[in-house]
């Protein structure tokens, strides 16, 4: 399908899904917003994993200042176009990396942060800007980043609006992997097809049960895990696995 701020690429069951706007560095635009939520929300069928990341030399700069629309009602902006792509990030049917390629600041840091996995180049940092300019940090971000690396490292980022880098965001469980920059795409491309010849359904279960574990108590997570492992130990998936394994081959899941 044709987009004018996106790129969208298929192969090898993985969609690579480029925010396309260099000249500034992919700030995020309506268009582009709704572009993400279409691309995310109708994948081709075969789709087994999707990578985000960004054309250029950045991932994403956030919010696009010049855009007068939004600055004129953030609280409907927010509401229209930003929760709808997180939604569509957060509930894609398929796992979903972002491949932070360069900056990640504002919006742009924390549409990256709600993938499931986040790898980033060395040379890329994350900011959470909002301060700079008189807001509070959205997207998001104030749900996502004290749960990924406490209070008072989520505070230190959000007060004094100061740049992390990848190497220091996976130190503090901000990200899941920096990886150096003459390796990233290779990097990225291989942890793309590891999850794309995987137990898609299995992976999913994961997400739902992690997303549960934040606000559950433990009973009600070990009842939650129990039926989520009912179903996955009823999947073709779990078949194939447990037939690998005793003839010592590789399994091939088909997300089933």
């Amino acid at each position: 399908m044709p987009f004018d701020t996106i790129l969208f690429d298929v192969r090898d069951a993985v969609a690579t899904l480029t925010l396309n706007r260099p000249a500034v560095m992919n700030a995020l635009n309506a268009p582009m917003r709704a572009e993400i939520t279409q691309a995310l929300m109708t994948l081709p069928p075969g789709v087994r994993v999707v990578v985000v990341t960004g054309a250029g030399r950045g991932f994403c700069s956030g919010q696009d200042l010049t855009d007068a629309g939004a600055a004129a009602d953030l609280e409907r902006v927010l509401r229209e176009e930003y929760e709808p792509m997180l939604a569509a990030i957060t509930g894609c049917p398929v796992p979903v990396i972002a491949a932070v390629n360069g900056v990640a600041a504002g919006a742009g840091a924390n549409l990256a942060l709600a993938a499931d996995v986040v790898i980033a180049a060395e040379s890329a940092i994350f900011i959470q800007a909002f301060t700079r300019i008189g807001l509070i940090p959205d997207a998001g971000g104030t749900w996502i980043v004290p749960r990924a690396v406490g209070m008072a490292r989520a505070m230190g980022m959000m007060l004094f609006a100061e740049p992390i880098s990848a190497t220091k965001a996976a130190d503090c469980g901000l990200i899941w992997q920096a990886l150096p920059d003459d390796g990233f795409a290779d990097g990225v491309a291989a942890r793309a097809q590891t999850l794309a010849q995987g137990p898609t359904a299995a992976y999913l279960a994961i997400r739902q049960a992690l997303a549960a574990s934040l606000t559950q108590d433990l009973p009600a997570q070990l009842a939650l895990e129990a039926h989520l492992q009912g179903q996955a130990g009823r999947s073709a998936d779990f078949a194939e696995g447990v037939a690998a394994f005793l003839q010592k081959r590789p399994p091939v899941f088909t997300g089933r």
